[in-house]
């Protein structure tokens, strides 16, 4: 089993009167959480009871309030108790139907599970306003995969396996980057196996949560999108030309976009500005939630990484080390980009302060700041650059800005 890091952050909230609401793409690993948390539990002594929309004989117990809590009651009584629901989003109004057990100040502590739908992002949500606290389920991080791979040798001491397994760990950067972070593709032994992993979970999110959940009747163009975003992972979206591309009309192209974003497939970056007659403002930067799946749409899960693409995929996963890095500390990530295409591909907004990052794949042999990171330095100023690399560490001084090239795991480590 995969441990996951979120699963501390879980527990502590299990004392909580709020509602624990585990959000996240299918297969994620929510259910698996829900059932270790359920354990825990067990192992204190405490009364569980766990059901789950997914399980045909148990979803009669959530046709209405009164019949899920004759349930609880019958299963674990009137007393304090840790109640897990399983694929909330398969109940029609689960908002409002969880909002009502919540109001109704019962004795139990519920924990929440439900795989990225809009009716989840959106109305449960807000009707859970002040009532809950959301826990995002992604696919396996980098660090947690690492961790699983070498049998939880180094846990608690990656830092020192990173500094010192260079190479090996560069090994790992490439299967991670082949395969993506879905817990059962990771766990499968053989790539047929995890083949027909990913070929389950991609079908399944097309099938199930978009086409019966979204009522979408244009399948092939929505297919179509997620290839042509798969394609375009790390550049600029514009979906006027996305329309074109794709031959549909560009409120649909809209519509799609959003679709994917709150089922969890991919993640709009938004760009940095100041000087709107100069920069952009609008255009996105697209990228894929799981890196596996996106290879899967085109074609090349589990291959060898093809030279043109593998800069893009590396960066895909900054972005997500990135995101987690900042999560909560309020600050923000955009790209920037000039209308005389000048760009960096990330940019961390932290108050006042602004920290510029490029991202470089390509082998360095000694520490080179390209056109586009010198522009943006000059018109900024920031006190400091990042140039986040495979494995290559060294600084210079660009202006006033102290420029630090130093490899990817070191993020987490890193204050910014």
């Amino acid at each position: 089993m995969i441990k996951r890091a979120i699963l501390r952050d879980l527990l502590t909230h299990l004392d909580q009167k709020e509602v624990s609401l585990l959000v996240g793409p299918r297969q994620a690993g929510k259910t698996t959480l829900m059932r270790m948390l359920e354990k825990e539990q067990e192992q204190r002594g405490k009364r569980t009871l766990f059901l789950s929309m997914d399980i045909e004989r148990e979803r009669g117990f959530f046709t209405s309030q009164s019949s899920l809590l004759q349930k609880i009651s019958l299963e674990v009584g009137k007393e304090r108790a840790y109640i897990f629901l399983d694929e909330i989003q398969r109940k029609e109004n689960a908002g409002l139907f969880l909002k009502g057990l919540y109001d109704m100040g019962l004795p139990y502590k519920f924990v929440v599970s439900g795989s990225g739908s809009v009716e989840l992002k959106e109305k449960v949500h807000e009707s859970l306003a002040g009532r809950k606290r959301t826990f995002e389920v992604l696919p396996i991080s980098f660090e947690e995969f690492v961790d699983y791979s070498t049998a939880y040798r180094y846990e608690g001491r990656l830092g020192e396996f990173f500094d010192l397994e260079k190479e090996e760990t560069l090994r790992l950067l490439d299967v991670y980057m082949r395969f993506g972070g879905y817990p059962r593709v990771i766990t499968a032994e053989i790539q047929e196996e995890k083949a027909r992993i990913i070929d389950e979970i991609y079908r399944s999110y097309l099938e199930r949560d978009i086409l019966s959940l979204l009522r979408i009747e244009k399948s092939d163009a929505l297919t179509g999108m997620v290839r042509v975003l798969a394609a375009e992972t790390g550049k600029i979206i514009r979906v006027s030309e996305l329309s074109v591309t794709l031959g549909i009309a560009l409120p649909t192209v809209k519509t799609y976009l959003s679709y994917l974003e709150k089922t969890f497939i991919v993640e709009r970056l938004t760009p940095y500005f100041r000087n709107i007659r100069k920069e952009i403002t609008k255009s996105p930067v697209i990228y894929f939630h799981d890196l596996g799946l996106r290879n899967y749409a085109l074609g090349g899960f589990g291959t060898p990484l093809r030279a043109d693409d593998t800069g893009f995929l590396f960066q895909n996963l900054i972005f997500h080390l990135l995101r987690a890095k900042i999560s909560f500390t309020g600050m923000r990530l955009h790209y920037w980009r000039t209308k005389d295409r000048a760009e960096v591909d990330f940019v961390i907004e932290k108050g006042e302060a602004l920290i510029p990052i490029e991202v470089k794949y390509a082998p360095f042999g000694r520490p080179v700041v390209g056109a586009s990171l010198r522009r943006f330095i000059s018109e900024y100023r920031p006190a400091k650059a990042f140039v986040l690399t495979p494995s290559f560490a060294d600084e210079l001084m660009v202006d006033n800005t102290r420029v630090r090239f130093f490899p990817f795991h070191q993020i987490s480590r890193e204050k910014f």
